[in-house]
């Protein structure tokens, strides 16, 4: 590709910046073709031109590229875009009117002696909030919006002719018109009116516009979908092997309606498991190129709100003829392993099927039958519990094999908030992973390993899941916090990191008092899981080859998957102008679909915070049990039963001075020798909660 051979040139330690027509004449490339992609390397931040319009790439010119991370105290932190460097600390008084996401171009200034590099920024390159979403506030002369988001610091001036007829206190959308500068507000004009602030449903909806996702589709998409029969055809099952005769389940959450997985299980006469795992065949109605397809690309991933479902498909695909409903004829593309009672996969078949769905199983029914041993449950399903069982069985062969080549197991649990019919959180359900879930993570993770490495060794471009070890500031940053534990995280003699020496400490801890906290800061320091086109391994299941396979109908990068296999069945042998457009599409779509989950994880995790939030607001005045769930110069964080977390202040710890010692991670006290840690077991009382700012604060008891 032009962009990776001019920028190893650049890159080259004996390089010196050049003209846009030096770089042309020496490397034989045209004159235009090279200005056009030189003007996108510089706009992505890979490529700096000078004052005297030479190129160079950043690293070498003392700058870096990279996306802000702005804290709402002020200060922000700039991600490189070159992965293996340390992210760069930047002042308030260092931001010069760049704002949180924005793609940036930083210098580097000189060292101060402390353990972070500081940066200033230079430019902007790419602004993130065109679009933001706010409140609404006005007085007799000016009227300006204050950002739902905290990481936004400034609020928007909106003249009075440009509020759209906003009314004090509406949550709204405002596009800005004019940028910040160094000493200046940004500028605005209202383009919707969500509603009043604390109405109904407004909340959560301030929570979809803020991160620009669209509950409803376009009329070619909808067209296109309408299109597609609701039924399968005869012509549809022509090349299909036909397993309606299976005893196939689904296994999934009480309230799931996009069903993309069956499982199917049988013990062979030689002692062997003969495991299926079977999933929707979504690529056959969703056409590359179509309108579903480009929509797909786009929304990249369904996004699961508090309180509603942003499908990546149109219901009428994603909870309709996709979908694997029990009793319904169902597409499927099928993968059966032969598996070893030592969990190796011995033999396996990957084909195009028809199925058959026998029972929609949910994991409380399932768990009830296995562990709790239900006596009507195990009556209403006696032709699936012996099934069941042997589900069970290999599971458990299979993540003890996971765990002896080094895979990290969090065992977190999750919160589930229940809402009442006007969205106002009643009950926060704290939900353990029980040995259902349990089998279905298993049996796809085995899965996802098969079709990676089937495709991987037929040298087929693929979008990979990949997981890279954690760069070297992360790890100094945990060997901070494990060190007053009596842990250390060391490289080997080849520099690596093998997850077996983060696995050790991780299942060390469990079923202590500290285990979540210990498990939050492994996870924080670990590297963030993407998609690639390449097969860069996948750490935290000590995985060489994994990909997304086995939901489609909510992942675009499983529909991409699908597609290829099923190319690749029906041809054998890819011609190689095809394969050169499979790795376009590949790259492409494995950069989309990165960054929309990262959009989509933030808006479900906000929405779930939110309404965590707002019932807590109703509890102030409440005692709690709680477990301190970090310690910070200014106080700790207490996590509450119900998963909820609040901050006690050290100005409301009254018996003492507390002073912050780092090396132990502790508010300990001045005269008393008090102490406040990681783990420890405190209770506290709930005394003020802001929704606005997603905060509960707490004192203790």
């Amino acid at each position: 590709m032009e962009a990776e051979k001019v920028l190893d040139f650049m890159r080259h330690k004996s390089y010196r910046p050049m003209t846009l027509e030096e770089l042309g004449e020496t490397l034989g490339i045209e004159y235009h073709a090279l200005q056009e992609l030189l003007h996108e390397l510089e706009t992505e931040g890979r490529v700096v031109r000078t004052r005297k319009n030479k190129y160079g790439v950043p690293e070498k010119m003392g700058l870096a590229a990279g996306k802000l991370q702005v804290s709402p105290r002020g200060f922000a932190f700039l991600l490189p875009l070159e992965r293996e460097q340390e992210d760069i600390y930047i002042s308030p008084g260092n931001l010069n009117g760049a704002m949180h996401q924005d793609l940036v171009l930083a210098r580097l200034l000189p060292d101060q002696g402390t353990r972070r590099r500081e940066g200033e920024v230079i430019r902007v390159l790419k602004r993130a909030n065109s679009r933001v979403v706010g409140t609404y506030e006005r007085n007799r002369r000016v009227a300006f919006v204050v950002p739902d988001d905290p990481h936004l610091q400034q609020d928007i001036f909106i003249p009075l002719e440009e509020s759209k007829g906003a009314r004090h206190r509406d949550k709204v959308v405002v596009e800005i018109t004019r940028w910040p500068a160094a000493r200046r507000n940004p500028e605005g004009r209202i383009i919707e009116v969500l509603g009043p602030a604390g109405a109904p449903g407004v909340d959560v909806l301030s929570i979809i516009k803020k991160y620009n996702l669209d509950p409803d589709f376009p009329p070619a998409v909808k067209r296109e979908a309408k299109k597609i029969r609701e039924e399968i055809a005869a012509a549809d099952l022509e090349g299909r092997r036909d397993l309606r005769d299976w005893r196939l389940v689904t296994i999934d959450g009480a309230d799931a309606k996009d069903l993309d997985d069956a499982v199917s299980i049988e013990r062979m006469p030689d002692g062997n498991f003969l495991l299926g795992v079977h999933i929707a065949d979504v690529s056959y109605y969703v056409k590359e190129g179509g309108a579903l397809d480009k929509e797909a690309f786009r929304r990249g991933t369904s996004v699961y709100m508090v309180d509603r479902v942003i499908p990546m498909l149109p219901p009428r695909l994603s909870n309709g003829i996709c979908s694997l409903n029990a009793g319904a004829d169902r597409l499927a593309m099928s993968v059966v392993m032969e598996v070893s009672p030592q969990g190796k996969v011995v033999d396996y078949e990957i084909f195009p099927s028809v199925i058959r769905v026998r029972e929609r199983m949910t994991y409380d029914a399932v768990r009830r039958i296995l562990v709790d041993r239900d006596p009507d449950l195990m009556a209403r399903y006696r032709d699936l519990v012996e099934d069941f069982r042997l589900m069970e069985a290999l599971c458990l062969i299979l993540y003890e094999k996971r765990m002896k080549r080094g895979a990290i197991d969090f065992d977190f649990p999750e919160a589930k908030v229940v809402l009442d019919e006007n969205g106002r959180p009643v009950e926060i359900i704290r939900v353990e992973r029980s040995i259902a879930e349990r089998i279905i993570e298993e049996f796809m993770v085995l899965a996802n390993e098969v079709v990676a490495r089937h495709l991987h060794f037929l040298e087929i471009p693929l979008i990979y899941r990949v997981h890279e070890e954690p760069a070297p500031d992360k790890l100094d940053e945990l060997n901070r916090f494990l060190g007053p534990l009596g842990y250390r995280v060391r490289r080997d003699a080849e520099g690596r990191i093998h997850p077996k020496v983060l696995q050790r400490i991780v299942t060390e801890m469990r079923g202590r008092p500290e285990e979540r906290v210990i498990n939050t800061v492994i996870l924080r320091s670990l590297m963030r899981a993407r998609y690639a086109p390449g097969a860069l391994g996948h750490f935290g299941l000590a995985s060489q080859y994994y990909c997304h396979f086995t939901s489609p109908i909510r992942r675009y990068p499983d529909l991409v998957v699908h597609r290829i296999l099923r190319e690749v069945l029906a041809k054998g042998k890819i011609h190689p102008r095809r394969l050169e457009k499979m790795k376009e599409l590949v790259a492409r779509a494995a950069a989309q679909a990165s960054e929309q989950e990262r959009i989509a994880e933030e808006a479900e995790r906000e929405s779930l915070l939110l309404k965590m939030v707002e019932y807590m607001k109703e509890r102030i005045g409440e005692v709690h049990p709680g477990t301190i769930s970090g310690v910070v110069p200014y106080g700790f964080f207490v996590e509450l039963e119900n998963t909820v977390e609040g901050l006690v202040h050290v100005s409301t710890l009254t018996d003492d001075y507390y002073y912050y010692q780092e090396d132990q991670m502790a508010l300990v006290g001045v005269h008393t020798r008090k102490s406040f840690r990681i783990g420890q077991r405190v209770q506290v009382q709930v005394i003020r909660v802001s929704v606005e700012a997603r905060q509960v604060d707490l004192e203790l008891v």
